[in-house]
């Protein structure tokens, strides 16, 4: 296990890759024949000072080593990451570092080896694929001009070639009183993203919101600017026809309807999507046409050809996995030139100010931001926990239990100290009532992603 600071995944990852090297424990064979990149990063990381990638992790060169030669001795690795990784500002770029410490020993495309993002629950993986992202079409291909073009053609209808906006696009724009309408599935806004007075203001200046769900949420009772409906929503248990679900592990599973009870006025998310679009699209209301679950299975299969067989998949068990065991197998990159890409990725330091810790949210006993209990048991921390190093405490005469208060310019929290074994000059808190400190504009320029980190001061 290594501690290492805040922000620095790329710098811990830099260093491993340079010690393997440093050690020839790369596998150079794999990179002459099947990747392009690696002289490049090499050199890169030839120029970087151990002293600075100690300075930056807070992990001696040692240990990093000792790393780096575990991994070089392995004959299989898989690397797994959440979203400590993808959710910071350099979160592409925290991915990007994992890939390349991947292809150094090729652990790719072949038994007990691979890359394997933990996704937050069941419907992330799948509704990914499907183009469910402003930014993506069906099968994860971009927004762009050629991609519309030949899915208008097969759809028989325009399909826009912009992206729209990601979530926190549409907050600015509803602060902005550039957006008329919400429709919103499951979710809560006001909860989940940074800065919740700036997202109680953005929804409250909403002429229309329709609110669709299993339960009742705070954002729902947000005032509205003019109108907020409230939809029953039926969950995937109650769906005729049954759905699928998509695994991280590219298992695509079909989840049968269960029999019980019903709520009468509660629908399929499908069914009042394609009833809504026919009534704002009425010319293409024969388009948009589906009967069952079945039917949208089989367009699937037809849009999206790496999901090809999801149309035979009709009762309990059925499921396959697409892409089959392994994707790039035996060494096949499905890249213009069929090889994988090294990518050369500068260090991000993240400098904390004297009087200063660096916050990272963390999370408890909960399903997204739907917390079970009050009481984490793994870690025995209450919500308002603040985890502490002890030495940071006893620097400061703060005991266990003490009141704190976290500042910074976005907001303030007060909770009390909390030991635990994180590095020093860091702090964490339970997302998601740590996100009054959270900077909402603080995000990802790829993804959209904010970034869950802050830093911050302690009275």
């Amino acid at each position: 296990f290594l501690g290492l600071n805040q922000g620095s995944d790329i710098d811990l990852i830099n260093g491993i890759l340079k010690s393997m090297f440093e050690q020839n424990l790369a596998d150079e064979v794999f990179l002459n024949d099947h990747t392009t990149g690696a002289d490049a990063l090499k050199q890169h990381l030839a120029n970087l000072a151990w002293e600075d990638i100690e300075s930056s992790t807070g992990i001696v060169r040692a240990k990093i080593s000792e790393c780096a030669a575990l991994l070089g001795r392995a004959k299989n690795a898989v690397f797994v990451w959440s979203m400590g990784i993808t959710q910071h500002s350099f979160g592409v770029d925290n991915v990007a570092a994992i890939v390349n410490l991947a292809l150094a020993k090729g652990f790719v495309g072949r038994e007990g080896c691979g890359l394997m993002p933990i996704r937050g629950h069941s419907g992330v993986q799948g509704g990914a694929e499907m183009g469910a992202y402003a930014t993506a079409f069906p099968g994860g291909l971009p927004v762009q001009t050629e991609n519309a073009r030949a899915l208008s053609k097969q759809w028989g209808f325009p399909v826009p070639d912009q992206p729209g906006f990601m979530t926190a696009d549409m907050l600015d724009a509803a602060h902005d009183d550039k957006l008329d309408a919400l429709f919103s599935i499951g979710g809560n806004f006001l909860e989940v993203m940074p800065d919740p007075k700036f997202v109680e203001s953005a929804l409250g200046k909403i002429p229309l919101r329709v609110h669709m769900d299993i339960v009742l949420t705070n954002q729902m009772f947000v005032d509205p600017a003019e109108t907020v409906i409230l939809l029953p929503a039926t969950t995937r248990y109650e769906i005729p026809g049954g759905v699928t679900q998509t695994s991280t592990e590219r298992r695509i599973m079909f989840s049968p309807e269960i029999p019980g009870r019903r709520i009468g006025e509660a629908r399929p998310e499908w069914d009042v999507f394609l009833d809504l679009a026919r009534r704002v699209k009425p010319e293409h209301a024969e388009l948009l046409q589906f009967e069952s679950t079945a039917d949208i299975r089989g367009e699937i299969a037809h849009i999206v050809p790496a999901y090809d067989g999801i149309q035979h998949l009709s009762k309990k068990g059925d499921q396959f996995q697409y892409g089959g065991d392994h994707l790039c197998k035996d060494w096949n990159f499905e890249t213009p030139d069929g090889k994988a890409h090294f990518t050369v990725i500068d260090p991000k330091h993240v400098e904390i100010p004297e009087g200063h810790f660096a916050l990272s949210t963390r999370r408890g006993k909960q399903f997204n931001s739907m917390v079970h209990e009050s009481k984490d048991s793994i870690t025995g921390a209450q919500r308002n926990s603040v985890f502490m190093n002890p030495a940071d405490a006893a620097q400061l005469g703060l005991k266990n239990g003490d009141s704190v208060t976290l500042s910074n310019d976005h907001g303030t929290y007060t909770g009390v100290v909390y030991h635990a074994p994180i590095a020093p000059r860091h702090l964490q808190l339970h997302w998601p009532e740590g996100n009054v400190l959270i900077d909402r504009s603080c995000r990802s320029p790829q993804s959209g992603v904010p970034d869950y980190n802050a830093l911050v001061t302690l009275t």
